[in-house]
């Protein structure tokens, strides 16, 4: 389809003033000669920078304000372009802009700090700005309690608007985000395509990490879990019977389906594949990056990839044990190797297998799931390796420590914060590692409170 041009007509006004003009201006003065400029530019500058506007702010856009008249604009097109600059400032732009201290005297700025710290919380646990709440808490500085920030904490969390919290840390820490970015094969893989499974994909991980939330249900479930959510279209990709909906909804996984916790999610299993077959080396990296918190360093700039071959001349084994005897190569690939082997019996699309098959659907050989770690634990499938993670929670604990810290405060973490990070990690394990405690761990920190 080529489109040579076309427009476009509106918005379609019902009735003016509209609301974001009353919004803005409000609906008594139609002119912007007519309004009372200092009062606008106050207003409007508090609800975009999310906290008390100061007063030589105020007068710094009012005298942008007072020049664009001079230059010839008219009061509304002056007005426009004051409240553009404003929509420009980091103020805005950023959730947490360094203030000025040529701006105003050390109690006021001080004072501001609270509001930062709402916006923080805010964008933390609902991705938006702060309700009126918490402007109230702010607005009597008592935000930085760490009583007052753990009834606010778990306050937004009963809230729906929590839900944002759910899609962006699962975005962020297990990355799905990236799932799409390398497509499933049209042709062998078409009910991925046909059944749109990759909404249904992340939204079946979302609906999982939001129940542990809820319940503040132990960690542990998201190694292995005797649960999951399906609507009928993942349930059929998962050979579990009685769902029937469209709906997702909580499904108790029969004896020895495997699918317990995020490694038999098809959303993390179709990620960490490359479209066309599976990656063991992908999946591996994945585990030790997100689960164990102990990501291997980057391959040598002088190594080939390896790439698979889809003919299936010869299994992702034989490939990886070429690859190892590459000296440079071979310390890495004895961490990642081994676990992503026990995640070659599920293909590229989540679905389980115990064989491999061609392009034409014939077995070209068996699938081996069994390994062992580099610390020495031998395993033969996917559920003993889980079995082995288990042993492993405290790196998991601290793993997933480093992951909500990284994502609550917005930057990445240093050594200076390990300190932090252990403290945090020993108390998520005395609490009994429920995940809802973490977040209020998190949120009522002294990195968090550090504004």
């Amino acid at each position: 389809v080529r489109l040579y041009d076309f427009s476009i007509e509106g918005p379609e006004v019902d009735a003016w003033p509209s609301q974001s003009h009353r919004s803005i201006v409000g609906s008594e003065a139609m002119r912007a000669d007519q309004l009372d400029v200092e009062a606008v530019i106050r207003r409007f500058a508090t609800k975009a920078f999310r906290r008390p506007v100061l007063e030589a702010e105020v007068e710094r856009y009012r005298n942008f304000y007072l020049s664009r008249l001079d230059r010839g604009e008219d009061a509304e097109k002056a007005l426009k372009n004051a409240l553009t600059a404003i929509l420009a400032s980091p103020n805005f732009l950023y959730v947490e802009a360094p203030l000025d201290d040529s701006l105003g005297d050390e109690a006021s700025l001080s004072h501001l700090k609270q509001y930062a710290l709402a916006s923080r919380l805010s964008y933390f646990l609902w991705s938006s700005m702060p309700d009126e709440a918490l402007f109230a808490a702010a607005e009597k500085g008592i935000l930085s309690d760490a009583h007052e920030l753990r009834y606010q904490t778990l306050r937004m969390l009963r809230d729906p608007k929590a839900r944002d919290f759910v899609d962006g840390f699962t975005d962020s820490w297990l990355h799905l985000n990236d799932l799409g970015a390398m497509p499933p094969d049209s042709k062998k893989f078409k009910e991925y395509h046909d059944r749109q499974l990759q909404g249904l994909m992340k939204e079946e991980t979302r609906l999982f990490f939001q129940d542990i939330l809820e319940n503040n249900r132990d960690i542990a479930a998201f190694i292995d879990s005797d649960f999951t959510y399906l609507n009928r279209y993942m349930a059929d990709l998962y050979e579990v019977d009685g769902v029937a909906t469209d709906a997702f909804e909580r499904v108790a996984l029969p004896e020895g389906n495997r699918r317990g916790g995020l490694l038999g999610q098809a959303s993390v299993l179709t990620m960490t594949s490359n479209g066309v077959e599976t990656s063991p080396v992908v999946r591996g990296i994945w585990v030790l990056e997100n689960i164990l918190g102990t990501p291997p360093a980057p391959p040598p700039p002088d190594v080939d990839p390896l790439e698979p071959d889809i003919r299936g001349a010869t299994t992702i084994r034989d490939q990886l044990a070429k690859h190892r005897k590459v000296e440079t190569c071979a310390e890495c690939h004895r961490k990642i190797d081994p676990i992503g082997f026990a995640l070659e019996s599920f293909d590229p699309i989540g679905r389980y297998r115990e064989v491999y098959r061609s392009d034409s659907g014939k077995a070209i050989g068996e699938v081996d799931t069994s390994g062992k770690l580099v610390t020495g634990e031998p395993f033969s499938h996917v559920d003993e390796l889980k079995d082995l993670l288990l042993e492993r929670k405290e790196l998991f604990a601290r793993c997933l420590v480093e992951k909500m810290l990284i994502y609550a405060l917005g930057r990445e973490l240093n050594f200076g914060d390990r300190p932090m990070v252990d403290r945090l990690t020993e108390n998520l394990a005395f609490r009994g590692y429920g995940l809802a405690d973490l977040v209020e761990l998190v949120a009522t920190s002294e990195a968090f409170r550090e504004i």
